[in-house]
């Protein structure tokens, strides 16, 4: 399996980038993102791409590729909807449909959020913006699966990009072992997400919509 991965300097995009390196089903990993990932290893492969609303000079490098985990995002904090939306929205359907011409069918897996609204008409911006993104994935042809984690655990020494990320989870570290146990359906660990997706990309799953109970399934099938 060939895969393209978006956000793999990212806390989620780490955790992905790890289990796809170790699991021997994948062939290669095109890393496509603003800036390099730092790290080395034969199976990846490291695409600079500055501007992520159009890929037109480099649709050709992108054929052949069986699936793409799109892990990019931004937090809404601060942000207005429309600055929210062009990253949000904007980032996300640029790859996807140029992935979706380029390999037509190909697994798309994109990671939304718990409470995301796909009524696209409810009071939280960004679940309204996420909603919005998630309709239109959809509705390409592709084999898209919506990732809806809640709360994420790092595993294997990840850190958060973001400085408020970073001090929330080192103060929340020792809770989260007692929270994952009390809210099973709340917590996913970025192992667990990265194992999640790279087994929806070779078997598939039954629901295109996956909530936190349904990541950790696909994980134990």
């Amino acid at each position: 399996m060939n895969v393209i991965l978006f956000g793999a300097t990212g806390m989620v995009g780490q955790g992905v980038l790890r289990e796809c390196l170790l699991d021997p089903d994948v062939r290669s990993v095109l890393s496509i993102g603003r800036s390099p990932t730092g790290q080395q290893h034969p199976k990846l492969r490291e695409l600079v791409h500055k501007d992520l609303l159009n890929y037109s000079a480099i649709e050709s490098r992108l054929s052949g590729f069986d699936a793409c985990f799109f892990c990019l995002g931004v937090s809404s904090g601060g942000r207005k909807e429309a600055d929210y939306e062009r990253v949000t929205y904007g980032l996300t359907l640029a790859a996807a449909e140029t992935l979706s011409r380029v390999n037509p069918g190909m697994t798309f897996i994109y990671v939304s959020g718990a409470g995301t609204d796909s009524s696209e008409r409810g009071r939280v911006m960004w679940a309204r913006v996420k909603g919005r993104t998630e309709n239109a994935l959809l509705r390409l042809p592709l084999k898209a699966y919506m990732f809806r984690p809640g709360l994420i655990q790092p595993l294997d020494g990840i850190k958060s990009k973001t400085p408020a990320y970073r001090i929330l989870y080192g103060l929340a570290k020792p809770l989260l072992p007692l929270v994952r146990w009390a809210f099973p359906n709340q917590v996913l660990s970025t192992r667990e997400i990265g194992q999640a997706m790279l087994a929806v990309a070779k078997r598939g799953y039954g629901k295109r919509i996956m909530e936190t109970v349904d990541i950790r399934a696909a994980v134990g099938r």
